[in-house]
């Protein structure tokens, strides 16, 4: 039988890098993410706009975990506040999701003040399972009994991989922590390690893949790489999942950093192009939209009523109404033009005293990057 992976005792940080092969991963890089940094700095209140490609972030990582829930389907629920006949399996999946977003939030509140540290880390991760299925799983505290990767109740021996033992957990996660803060050749391959790190050290019960992938962005921001922590890489590691395992496991059984760090300088690249193209696409759909609206309804409210269909691609008619910038006669009066004009997509119809739930489907097509809606 095929013996586990063990953590890489001693082996963290890489003592040696072959940098021949990184180095010219690292420029196109490093160029990739300024490029998307300059555009998050023209875009008009990028928080607002990008909100759904942070939804999808949240639905991809999860993804990565197991859940099944759309991001339509995240939408939809987060706008019937009442919805019933979801099946509790998606319920528990979009929840997962719905927490994923808050903990970021968390975070970010967080380092306004404080590093990247275990203090925040331990935040996030308290959030992250709150109320959801790992909620029984120490929020917010390292385990401290022993874990492993396999098959659904394997036993250690059939483990893929075996993480640090739980004595030795808050020293490693304090030498992980003084890395974040170490200086190095490159911040880029600074966080390719730490994100493998981290993984490797699997230091919570529950929600170590999803963190670990939530540090991506954190860290971007908190060391000057981006203005704000708005970088979405779970795409790539969805799209090439098997590979991204495998890195990360090779790192313990092979000591092969620079394969891992190569392959994290890949998904940077592509990812930031892709981050790039979508952030552009829907920057100029916001333009169009307050145009569009504007010239339909000769409405002053034509600013705010764009910038709640961006926050809230999915959202119930009465919610539009009652928005805090519109009246509610405007709001009615706005939602009904811009319904004859098809600007959205009915997903569930009015009936009795419930409002109808629309969908803005033309930036939800953006975000998910096909035709969805």
């Amino acid at each position: 039988m095929t013996q586990p992976v063990r953590y890489h005792t001693g082996g963290f940080p890489p003592g040696v890098l072959d940098w021949p092969q990184l180095i010219p991963l690292i420029g196109p890089a490093s160029a990739a993410v300024a490029r998307y940094d300059g555009l998050l700095s023209a875009l008009p209140n990028a928080a607002v706009l990008l909100s759904p490609l942070m939804t999808q972030e949240a639905v991809l990582s999860s993804r990565i975990e197991g859940t099944q829930a759309t991001m339509g389907e995240v939408l939809e629920f987060e706008a019937e506040k009442e919805q019933t006949g979801v099946s509790e399996e998606k319920r528990g999946d979009i929840e997962e999701i719905l927490n994923y977003r808050k903990a970021m939030r968390r975070a970010e509140e967080l380092l306004k003040d404080l590093p990247l540290c275990q203090r925040v880390v331990k935040e996030a991760h308290t959030v992250l399972l709150d109320g959801v299925r790992g909620h029984n799983k120490s929020p917010g505290e390292y385990r401290r009994i022993p874990n492993w990767i396999g098959p659904p109740g394997c036993k250690i021996e059939e483990a893929r991989y075996v993480p640090i033992g739980a004595d030795a957990l808050p020293e490693a996660m304090g030498q992980w922590e003084k890395y974040i803060h170490a200086d190095t050749p490159d911040r880029l391959v600074q966080l390719g390690i730490l994100h493998a790190e981290f993984e490797a050290l699997h230091p919570f019960l529950d929600g170590n893949g999803r963190l670990g992938r939530m540090l991506v962005p954190l860290f971007m921001a908190k060391h000057g790489l981006l203005r704000a922590p708005m970088f979405y890489i779970s795409a790539f590691f969805e799209r090439n999942r098997d590979e991204y395992y495998e890195r990360l496991l090779a790192v313990s059984r092979d000591g092969n950093w620079t394969g891992w760090v190569a392959f994290f300088l890949k998904s940077v690249i592509e990812q930031a192009s892709e981050n790039q193209r979508k952030a552009q696409a829907i920057g100029d759909l916001y333009d169009r939209t307050i145009r569009q609206i504007a010239e339909l309804t000769h409405s002053r409210y034509a600013v705010h009523a764009a910038e709640f269909l961006f926050c809230r691609p999915i959202f119930k008619a009465s919610d539009f109404y009652r928005a805090p910038a519109l009246t509610p006669a405007s709001g009615r009066r706005i939602l009904n033009l811009l319904e004859k004009k098809d600007f959205f997509l009915e997903v569930r119809p009015s009936s009795g005293r419930r409002a109808a739930t629309l969908a803005f489907k033309q930036l939800l097509n953006l975000a998910e990057g096909r035709e969805v809606f």
